[in-house]
């Protein structure tokens, strides 16, 4: 029962992974170092824009499943963080990056998005008794920080996609322990 739970973690995970490697698969246009993932998402500007709006809102949703039916056994702290990144995750789906449509509302939802794993990072931290376990996010979270900070005041690299792929990475481990850590409970 328990491996047939975690199911729905692995699935928040896989599913925006694998439409955002299709929709990059599927955009010769697309470079990793000089776009924004979201550019793949663009309603008007990119044909694979549904595949990415999609996965990254049943990403989101399945995120929100998983903290409210597993997560919340950790507590209500990481349930509440893990739900706002999931629920910021489908806002990035919704409000894609046309500007005339939305403004910068794209902008703002992405930047709540990662905001919301770095504040994951910290709750993880607070709540796990194990000392490595606690420094480990931790010290991930400063060098995320640090390649945001390359990539917004300094351009390196000029597009976004690397600092945000790094974000979502650094993340998914801890994701995973809570979650397992949760079913054990």
């Amino acid at each position: 029962m328990k491996s047939c739970l975690l199911a729905i973690p692995l699935a928040s995970i896989a599913i925006p992974l694998i439409c955002i490697a299709i929709s990059i698969a599927l955009s010769p246009w697309f470079n990793i170092t000089s776009n924004a993932l979201s550019d793949l998402g663009h309603a008007i500007n990119s044909k694979v824009s549904p595949i990415f709006n999609f996965g990254l809102s049943l990403g989101g949703t399945l995120i929100i499943v998983t903290a409210v039916t597993i997560i919340i056994r950790a507590g209500k702290p990481m349930a509440i963080s893990t739900s706002v990144t999931g629920y910021t995750l489908i806002l990035v789906a919704v409000f894609d990056e046309v500007y005339n449509r939305y403004g910068k509302l794209h902008f703002w939802v992405s930047v709540a998005f990662f905001l919301s794993l770095a504040t994951s990072l910290v709750i993880y931290s607070l709540i796990t008794s194990n000392k490595i376990k606690r420094i480990m996010p931790l010290a991930l979270l400063a060098v995320g920080v640090a390649l945001w900070i390359l990539h917004l005041f300094y351009k390196i690299p000029p597009g976004a996609a690397i600092p945000e792929l790094i974000s979502i990475f650094i993340i998914i481990p801890f994701y995973i322990d809570i979650v397992i850590k949760a079913l054990k409970k």
